[in-house]
């Protein structure tokens, strides 16, 4: 089932004499019904065939392929989605070059969750064509997953995915929203409540508040009735990280770590608070490491989410990996705070222990019910403008998500 834009403008242009009239003001339907008896799916699909020296030149080297899907070479629970929206992350621009801990099989299509239409439903019994739906699943599909569907990733016409991945968009979420739900809202809810127990009342640092993950933090702790201290590159971002929270839980200041002269220790105690009981730490670094601990109540819990302020200090099989800016947090502070510092792998985590996602999924999609988690995109790039996607997360254009799509 193939819908393919240039086909149908042709056919919108030819009318009568190439489209039976029963599909004449609808050559969409036509293409699709031509398409679906064919059982093969075209396109053009983002590859990756490579490891790089760093994530600029990965993106230099990504190719543009033409895809072709028969639907009956897939698994028998294999779902075609026609993709509309897939968020692009932080992750996919480190796995790209190769400096990621975790390597897809080469070569394969990025993009780890995505939104779209239900081309070929499978033998799913809950699907059919025509439905509008998500993939947030980056524990069982793209790559970020292991197996079968690692190399099929967002970044295409049409991407495949097990039934059990593939989920009804939620009535109240547009196709760019639905795209950049799971993986970032997984990742807070991980960290925040799974892993650091976040209680009504209680004050948490984000640290690094104004992307994917940390705007997805703050709207999870205003929604579990949690007060707030947001940081971040700039006034405008934390103005609309401020803007997420949905719930209880207040913002009680901001602080932008890019002004001149910035001190995260005086700026807490000039909000009158005598320490936090939760940081939330998605940038690292030894000094920030230092500062935030010297933040934290006693007995409070450090929550280790990622370290974007030194990359590539995670490693991988990129030439460019450099595990000498590898963070390191002072063992000192650590015992006379009484602190835990935990680390957070969502991914990991639920690999190794699959039932932990049951409450998660449950409670994520009850608070979007509720509207307190409704995801944000700062910007939207066209299909063929992947690589200015992909450079804008990696330089930090972005706020929140950023979204490509897929489809005229």
């Amino acid at each position: 089932m193939a819908v393919h834009g240039a086909l149908i403008r042709q056919l919108r242009y030819h009318g009568e004499r190439l489209v039976p009239q029963m599909f004449r003001h609808q050559p969409e339907k036509y293409v699709q019904q031509m398409c679906h008896i064919r059982g093969v799916f075209t396109g053009h699909k983002i590859c990756v065939h490579g490891v790089s020296q760093d994530p600029v030149e990965g993106i230099a080297k990504l190719t543009v392929e033409k895809q072709e899907i028969d639907e009956n070479k897939l698994p028998e629970d294999a779902v075609v989605v026609a993709v509309k929206s897939c968020a692009v992350h932080w992750v996919d621009v480190l796995m790209i070059a190769g400096q990621y801990q975790q390597a897809p099989p080469i070569p394969y299509t990025p993009g780890m969750e995505y939104s779209g239409i239900v081309a070929h439903p499978g033998t799913s019994k809950e699907l059919k064509a025509g439905d509008s739906v998500y993939v947030g699943d980056i524990f069982n599909t793209g790559p970020r997953s292991y197996g079968d569907y690692a190399a099929w990733g967002g970044m295409a016409s049409y991407s495949v995915a097990p039934a059990s991945s593939v989920q009804k968009l939620p009535g109240n979420l547009s196709f760019d929203e639905a795209a950049g739900l799971n993986g970032a809202a997984e990742t807070a809810y991980h960290g925040l409540v799974h892993c650091g127990n976040l209680k009504k009342g209680e004050t948490v640092l984000i640290q690094g508040a104004t992307g994917s993950s940390g705007l997805a933090a703050v709207q999870i702790a205003s929604a579990v009735g949690a007060n707030m201290i947001l940081t971040g590159g700039s006034a405008e971002k934390l103005k609309i990280a401020s803007d997420q929270a949905r719930g209880e839980g207040k913002v009680k200041g901001v602080f932008n770590y890019n002004e001149e002269g910035a001190n995260i220790v005086n700026f807490v105690k000039s909000l009158g608070i005598k320490g936090v009981d939760v940081i939330y730490d998605t940038v690292g670094g030894n000094k920030n490491a230092k500062d935030l601990l010297r933040l934290i109540k006693f007995g409070g819990r450090f929550l280790v989410i990622g370290w974007t302020s030194t990359p590539l200090a995670g490693g991988g099989r990129g030439a460019g990996a450099d595990h000498a800016t590898a963070n390191s947090v002072p063992t000192n502070l650590i015992m006379m705070k009484g602190a835990q510092v935990i680390g957070c792998p969502v991914a990991i985590h639920t690999r190794l222990n699959p039932a932990i996602r049951k409450q998660r999924l449950q409670t994520i999609d009850e608070w979007v019910k509720q509207d307190l988690i409704k995801p944000y995109s700062s910007h939207n790039f066209a299909f063929n403008q992947f690589r200015e996607a992909l450079l804008a997360k990696w330089n930090r254009s972005i706020t929140g998500n950023c979204i490509l799509r897929c489809q005229d």
